[in-house]
């Protein structure tokens, strides 16, 4: 793994997560609720007077007061917009793909507005503590910048709740969720299969003495160290093939790997291949779930979910489908100028010694074509903007690689549409424009 795509694997795993930014915000409010206290007793009374005017006024018992209904009603808040994040993700799962949560759980503005809500509150609580009236001989003392701080972060809390409604309410619209998942899935494949690619070179062939290396783990292959893979291989003088592709579900004591000497005639002995196993495991990742980083099909396999969602009887939106498969095209017209598939690792003298699987644009188009058309064929605005995919991925082929791929979806999409429920007209129309496809195609 090259050190951006680690830095990527690390960054996706914080990012998916609510709770480090409100944990940072929590510490780090407490530490200004001890501090700046002891920074007003400093300058107490010393402030000069056009300054003062807009300070925290009030005596003792007046700044209780007002903290501890800052502090009261922010926790309140708090768990009410807990409350709003986690309906949010249930109508999600239920409605579109529970694949779509982390486009929730990473979302910026909400991790935001929870460290708000929640500094605030242990910002005024810890403040509370500094406040001091006469009694038991104590000296009168209210801290009225810090006092002051406190509530404006209580009014910038009920603005971020405005807000963080305003937010919720257009984040959960399936437009804005294909726009995310879209916009990730981009991000994928300029990581993965970048515009400078280099073709692939003859697929190296396992030779005699080749042993498959099974995994020491079960879950989701999430990320892969080509570094650290390299190496193995090269310190067991070895060629590692890696069968199974980021997003694969691995399970422990199944093999997803496969070794072979690379000098012929060479033996790896023993110890040797129970070490390179031990080194290919460890650059293996895996996970509970799939992400983004090195999982192309992943931001496919999301916004086909809804798009099957959306098709089912249950929902029967097909206009959400149509939408669907428009980003499915976009996405697949962006890898065709690519070099999509496996890639090769060499060493410094130019020999392949790791393969990395990855999915070739044949797999992410089946993806995108199999279910919805299996099962939105029935509907001609469904079909016809499949006809549409094909076509606008034909046009996009400048160097015609995929003529076979996309006259077999093409073929697969006359078979449904002959066999689908439709009128004489409106069957005739789509096959003629089935047909159009190889007339106005760049390459077909």
């Amino acid at each position: 793994m090259l050190k951006n795509e680690r830095a990527a694997h690390w960054l996706d795993a914080l990012r998916t997560q609510l709770w480090p930014l409100p944990a940072l915000a929590v510490a780090l409010a407490v530490v200004l609720g001890v501090a700046l206290p002891a920074l007003d007793s400093v300058v107490d009374g010393q402030l000069p007077e056009n300054v003062g005017v807009f300070l925290f006024s009030g005596g003792p018992e007046a700044a209780r007061s007002v903290l501890q209904a800052i502090s009261g009603s922010l926790i309140t808040v708090t768990s009410l917009t807990f409350s709003l994040t986690v309906v949010t993700l249930q109508l999600a799962s239920s409605q579109f793909s529970p694949r779509l949560l982390r486009t929730f759980t990473s979302d910026r503005f909400v991790h935001g507005t929870l460290a708000l809500f929640l500094a605030s509150f242990a910002f005024a609580l810890t403040v509370l503590r500094s406040v001091r009236d006469e009694s038991n001989g104590n000296t009168a003392f209210v801290p009225e910048i810090s006092v002051t701080l406190a509530f404006a972060l209580a009014i910038a809390s009920v603005v971020g709740l405005v807000l963080f409604l305003a937010h919720l309410t257009r984040e959960i619209r399936v437009e804005t969720m294909m726009r995310n998942v879209n916009r990730e899935t981009r991000e994928s494949i300029d990581r993965v299969f970048p515009e400078d690619r280099p073709a692939r070179g003859p697929e190296p062939v396992p030779a005699s003495g080749a042993f498959l290396v099974e995994s020491s783990s079960s879950g989701f292959l999430t990320s892969l160290d080509k570094g650290a893979l390299l190496q193995a291989a090269e310190d067991s003088g070895a060629v590692v093939r890696i069968d199974r592709e980021p997003g694969s579900s691995l399970v422990e004591g199944v093999p997803f790997a496969t070794a072979w000497p690379a000098e012929p005639g060479r033996t790896i002995g023993h110890e040797a291949r129970e070490k390179l196993a031990k080194d290919v495991n460890a650059a293996a990742a895996t996970g509970y779930e799939r992400t983004n980083v090195q999982d192309v099909g992943f931001g496919f396999r999301q916004l086909v979910d809804v798009a099957a969602r959306a098709l089912s009887p249950g929902i029967n939106d097909p206009t959400t489908a149509v939408h669907v498969i428009g980003h499915l095209s976009a996405l697949l017209c962006r890898l065709a100028g690519r070099n999509p598939g496996p890639e090769h690792v060499t060493d410094e003298d130019g020999r392949v010694r790791v393969v990395l699987s990855l999915p070739t644009l044949r797999d992410l188009l089946d993806m995108a074509m199999n279910q919805p058309r299996q099962y939105g064929a029935a509907d001609a605005a469904v079909a016809r903007r499949l006809l549409g995919l094909l076509h606008e991925l034909a046009w996009c082929d400048r160097k015609g690689q995929y003529r076979t791929e996309i006259q077999d979806h093409l073929g697969r999409m006359r078979h449904a549409i002959g066999a689908g429920d439709y009128s004489g007209p409106e069957r005739k129309n789509l096959l003629d424009t089935a047909d159009s496809i190889g007339v106005t195609g760049r390459v077909i």
